[in-house]
């Protein structure tokens, strides 16, 4: 099967500190080789040989920090701008959604704005009637359809923006983190949408900072990190291993209060399989008087910061053993049930009455349990949440 896209080595620069003039005159062009190029030298390297293809059917997230290159290769996948040098091989119709209002006219109507930005597509009048129906239900403008699209609110603009690339059956659809423009609503709308365009054998090309979107809609991701391709590859691997590199793990003399700080969260493992026990030791330091400790817990997030599961330690305060100026525990998690993933373990406390909270102090792994003698065979990670209950449900 060919590629439905083929980026090959593509370098984009930028000159920096260059205006560029509204209008050249003769005098201007005939004199412009003769004129001094101060500015020449400095540019930037906004891609910097970028090569991949995309296969049909393929849902791809391209995730990296602001400035990393996204929406430069997106604006050249699209064909908004040109690369400095590589190409492009493009075997299908792309449709793109990259800022609000492109592609349209704030004078002309809702209604109007369809038709322009459909043939802008390549698609055909017949073609767009065939859809019109479709793509103004989806939006949600129907009463302000023969309204000037400049009375439109941007959330507005999107619905209709969206709701255009995406039913007129392009064979790639392009979106970048103009999505979270939209409310919650709309935007759970879209992400099924590009879902359902996917499953129907279209390719689909998705940027955003929103790692649980990424994750629920493609199956594969690109890191682009200053301009370079860093990785390609599985979504939810990659988007793992892409938190835990941005992540700032500071367990190292933590401060919890003045005179208190924690010196050690350590774990006899930090890679345990899934069911596993979870043995642990925390060490905490104070100068003066012994701090009382009225809280203690850990937290358990997963890396895109969502909370899954707090380790209660109230009970166990008197477990607590003191050396010199430090209270010393271990203890150990059994039956951490957790399926297979990287997680961040944080901290909840209260100290002489001082409450804390903090996040990233430590990182755990939870390997995948190999039992060859289930019964079941589990479901893939992605589909099963956090915890596994298949062996906490008893029948009558």
């Amino acid at each position: 099967m060919k590629p439905i896209l083929e980026v090959q080595h593509i370098y984009k620069r930028f000159a920096l500190g260059v205006k560029q003039e509204s209008y050249l005159s003769l005098r201007d062009a005939i004199m412009r080789p003769f004129a001094k190029r101060a500015s020449s030298d400095k540019t930037f390297l906004a891609l910097d040989d970028v090569s991949f293809n995309v296969y049909p059917g393929q849902s791809i997230g391209i995730i990296g920090r602001n400035g990393a290159g996204k929406s430069t290769l997106l604006k050249i996948l699209s064909r908004i701008t040109p690369p400095t040098s590589g190409k492009v091989i493009s075997r299908g119709r792309i449709a793109s959604l990259l800022e609000v209002g492109t592609g349209f006219h704030p004078e002309l109507t809702g209604r109007e704005n369809i038709y322009m930005n459909g043939s802008i597509l390549g698609m055909r009048k017949a073609e767009i009637n065939k859809h019109f129906d479709e793509i103004v239900d989806f939006s949600g403008v129907e009463k302000f359809l023969d309204t000037p699209l400049k009375r439109y609110s941007s959330g507005m603009q999107l619905r209709l923006a969206f709701s255009v690339a995406a039913h007129l059956e392009p064979e790639v659809l392009v979106i970048d983190e103009v999505l979270a423009v939209g409310d919650a609503e709309f935007q759970k709308k879209c992400l099924g949408k590009m879902d359902q365009v996917s499953k129907s054998g279209r390719t689909v090309l998705f940027v955003s900072h929103d790692m649980n979107a990424i994750e629920q809609l493609c199956s594969r991701a690109i890191i682009l990190q200053k301009g370079a391709l860093l990785q390609d590859g599985d979504a939810g691997t990659l988007i793992g291993a892409y938190l835990s590199a941005n992540k700032n793990f500071n367990v190292n003399e933590l401060n919890l209060t003045h005179d208190v700080q924690l010196k050690e969260l350590a774990f006899e493992s930090n890679e345990i399989p899934s069911g596993g026990d979870l043995r642990f030791a925390v060490k905490i330091a104070y100068a003066g008087e012994k701090p009382l400790l009225s809280d203690f817990s850990l937290l358990i997030y997963s890396l895109k910061g969502a909370r899954v599961g707090i380790v209660d330690l109230r009970p166990y305060i008197d477990k607590f053993r003191q050396q010199d100026n430090m209270l010393i525990l271990n203890a150990v998690i059994e039956n951490l049930n957790l399926i297979e993933g990287e997680y961040s373990i944080g901290l909840f406390c209260v100290l002489n009455g001082v409450v804390k909270e903090f996040m990233d102090i430590s990182q755990i792994r939870i390997k995948a349990l190999v039992n060859p003698d289930a019964k079941v065979n589990p479901y893939q990670s992605q589909y099963r949440g956090y915890i596994e209950l298949v062996n906490n449900i008893k029948t009558d």
